[in-house]
Parts: structure tokens; C-alpha cells; sequence
């Protein structure tokens, strides 16, 4: 129930107070983020910490002005891959053989499989699965976030060319895919933090089928 209790207090703040959050809990969060499952285990993103006052400046400019991105502790930036490639699977593949210690021959069947399909699809495609995955562990990031009680915005509202142009994305291989803030909420000027969370009933969200 704790961390139920956690979620209830969560909400994404429109006002931070530029206190820093500690380096252990930053930590946390983002290791968090890394245990996020991932399709096949590929983990195909990478995610930019951005503390730098003037990189935060110029994002804010390309994401409606929101405050909440010079105001924050830390700016997450969830960057996927642009695409599948034979090298990009093979090492996350020889990753896990490296760490279990040997080769199943069933997950080196699954790396032809993988091999033989990913890299041959149209980039976008490619590109929209790994946003995707990118999206489960930022979620996870947010829930991680809420247990340290570190207050978060999530952030689709910016125009990702101009982001990926400011942080080199492209050139990385990486195409930005949604941002997470780290900070405190200001209560004063937070518009949000004391109005209730509002959510659909049990009954309007959920379907049980025996």
C-alpha cells in the first residue's frame, strides 16, 4: 500500500522551486528506469541527464515555455533509437551471454530471428517500437521518482527536431521520445497541487472477462 500511497501524491507538477534533488535519489530513478523491461531485452534508447542551466534554456524555448524545465532539479530526456541495426542487437545478444556466462542455443536462434527481420523493417517503424520501449521505462522512472518523493512533470509537448538538434541526437544514432523533470513542486505558484486527483471509476476502467 505504500507505494499506492506514493502514486496517490504523485502528479505532474506545473511549478518546481529549482531545489536540487540528492544524487541518490537521481540515481535511483534512473536505475529504475534501467531495470524497465524491454522487447527481446534490447533496451533501445538511452536516456541524457540534463543539469546545464543553458541547455535547459534553449529547451524551454522549444517546449512551450514550460517552467517547469529551467525550474527542475534534472531534465530526463528519453532518446530511442532511430533504428534496428545488426550491430545494435548483436551486442545487447553477446551482453547477456557475456554476463549469464554461456550460449543457449534457443537465444542464439532468437538472435537470427531478430537479425533477420529488424534491420530489414522501414526505419520509422523501427523507430516507433523503440519509442515504445523507451515509454515503459520512463514510466518506470516516474514510479521510482514518486517512491523517493521527487516530484515529476512528463513532458510530450516540444518539438522533437529542434531537441534533437540541440542535444546531437542524430548524429547519435537517437531520435528524442518524451521528457521527464526532476524537482520539487513550488506551492505557491502551482496552479495543480492542491486539487484532487481525478481518475474513472473501477468500473469504467476495468473489464474482467472470467
Amino acid at each position: 500500500m505504500e507505494l499506492l500511497d506514493k502514486l496517490k501524491w504523485r502528479y505532474a507538477a506545473k511549478a518546481m522551486n529549482r531545489q536540487k534533488v540528492a544524487p541518490e535519489k537521481v540515481d535511483n530513478i534512473i536505475e529504475a528506469a534501467s531495470l524497465a523491461p524491454t522487447s527481446s531485452g534490447l533496451q533501445p534508447f538511452e536516456i541524457m541527464v540534463i543539469t546545464n542551466p543553458e541547455i535547459k534554456e534553449k529547451i524551454k524555448a522549444i517546449a512551450w515555455n514550460q517552467s517547469v524545465v529551467t525550474d527542475c532539479s534534472h531534465l530526463l530526456v528519453f532518446a530511442a533509437w532511430d533504428t534496428y541495426t545488426e550491430d545494435r542487437i548483436n551486442k545487447m545478444f553477446d551482453l547477456v551471454n557475456e554476463i549469464r556466462g554461456f550460449k543457449n542455443e534457443g537465444w542464439e536462434n532468437y538472435r537470427q530471428m531478430l537479425l533477420s527481420n529488424y534491420p530489414k523493417r522501414d526505419p520509422e517503424v523501427n523507430f516507433n517500437h523503440a519509442a515504445k520501449q523507451a515509454y515503459i521505462a520512463f514510466s518506470q522512472s516516474m514510479i521510482a521518482a514518486a517512491f523517493e518523493e521527487v516530484d515529476t512533470t512528463p513532458i510530450e509537448g516540444f518539438d522533437p527536431a529542434a531537441l534533437d538538434e540541440i542535444l546531437g541526437l542524430r548524429e547519435k544514432g537517437l531520435r528524442s521520445s518524451v521528457m521527464l523533470t526532476l524537482g520539487y513542486r513550488d506551492e505557491t505558484n502551482d496552479w495543480l497541487v492542491n486539487l484532487p486527483k481525478v481518475r474513472k471509476s473501477r468500473e469504467e476502467l476495468v473489464t474482467v472477462i472470467d
